[in-house]
């Protein structure tokens, strides 16, 4: 039973990953599709191949996931199951309704929530928690925000006396390579969640003796993130690209180097940010400097909301599932 259920936790955490993947597709893609930079299907396979590069640039974020948010020592495939099943009934809620909700905090509340229900509070690592997780939540989008601002400023003021339509075409091409080191970006972060996830259940069966992230593991997650990608989320990435505010290319230039800057910077400090979070504020911060009209701050407050629920809610679902399932 106990390697079956094994084989049932990564099984569900590489279908996880594959959500993550079109879930998520949006934030890599979102600005280059509404620019009309890219066409739809050249974007997703585009980020597809570079979500793959970024998930082997490193398994910092997979420690903190793997040893950083519960005890590893009171983890089970049980907690470890609770915990998947919670995040992506989360994302496919959230996909449906075409609301930009994190990946990574779906994830962790999960883990949170099931590891509480099978040991109590005491299971729940704070420091790292409040440090890792709750710290960045609130800091890096407000970084995000500001960061969009000041590259949006700088790039007005830099091309003041410029035809408007000779630097949106000299954008176009930028924004090649903005979306790609933001599709990059989203790699190095995301796909490592579920590189720890299965590695602490490896841990867990005691087919590891220490934390060290397996080249299958890595293999696998990196793949089936890109092969979510590739499978898109169209209704995310019309929220992401149309409904906050109206992009031009030079905006979504401003709005993924923003955003790819932060998460890169995170995924080095091996902190699991949400890179849904950070490209939605630093696409609201090159909205804002079109004045705060040109920001749909009602789209904005729903997206927020979503935040704020995002933990608590998959901590509620993953502690049911837990004394639902036989596990």
């Amino acid at each position: 039973m106990t390697l079956t259920l094994l084989i049932l936790v990564v099984v569900v955490a590489l279908v996880f990953e594959y959500i993550n993947g079109f879930h998520d597709s949006a934030n890599a893609i979102a600005t280059v599709v509404s620019t009309k930079v890219l066409t739809t299907r050249v974007a997703v396979l585009y980020a597809g191949a570079l979500n793959i590069g970024g998930a082997f640039l490193g398994t910092h974020v997979a420690g903190t996931i793997g040893k950083g948010i519960v005890d590893s020592a009171s983890v089970t495939q049980g907690v470890i199951l609770c915990a998947l099943l919670a995040a992506v009934i989360w994302n496919l809620i959230t996909w449906y309704y075409g609301i930009p909700s994190s990946s990574s905090h779906a994830l962790i509340g999960g883990l949170m929530g099931a590891g509480i229900a099978k040991a109590g509070f005491s299971v729940v690592h704070i420091h790292g928690v409040t440090q890792k997780v709750i710290v960045p939540m609130f800091t890096s989008p407000v970084i995000g925000f500001v960061f969009g601002l000041l590259c949006m400023i700088s790039i007005l003021w830099l091309f003041r006396r410029a035809n408007p339509n000779s630097v949106n075409k000299y954008f176009r091409r930028l924004q090649l390579i903005s979306s790609g080191i933001m599709a990059l970006s989203h790699g190095t972060n995301d796909a490592q969640k579920t590189m720890g996830i299965i590695t602490l259940a490896l841990v867990s069966y005691h087919s590891l003796d220490s934390f060290e992230v397996p080249v299958w593991v890595i293999c696998a997650c990196a793949f089936t993130m890109g092969a979510g990608t590739m499978g898109g989320g169209w209704r995310i990435i019309r929220t992401m690209g149309s409904k906050m505010i109206k992009l031009k290319p030079v905006h979504g230039f401003a709005a993924e180097t923003s955003a790819a800057a932060v998460i890169l910077g995170a995924s080095h400090f091996g902190i699991p940010v949400s890179t849904t979070h950070i490209i939605s504020t630093s696409i609201m911060g090159v909205g804002s400097s079109k004045g705060v009209h040109a920001v749909k701050w009602g789209i904005v407050g729903n997206i927020v909301m979503a935040w704020i629920l995002t933990i608590p809610t998959c901590m509620a679902i993953a502690a049911a599932l837990y004394f639902i399932l036989p596990v």
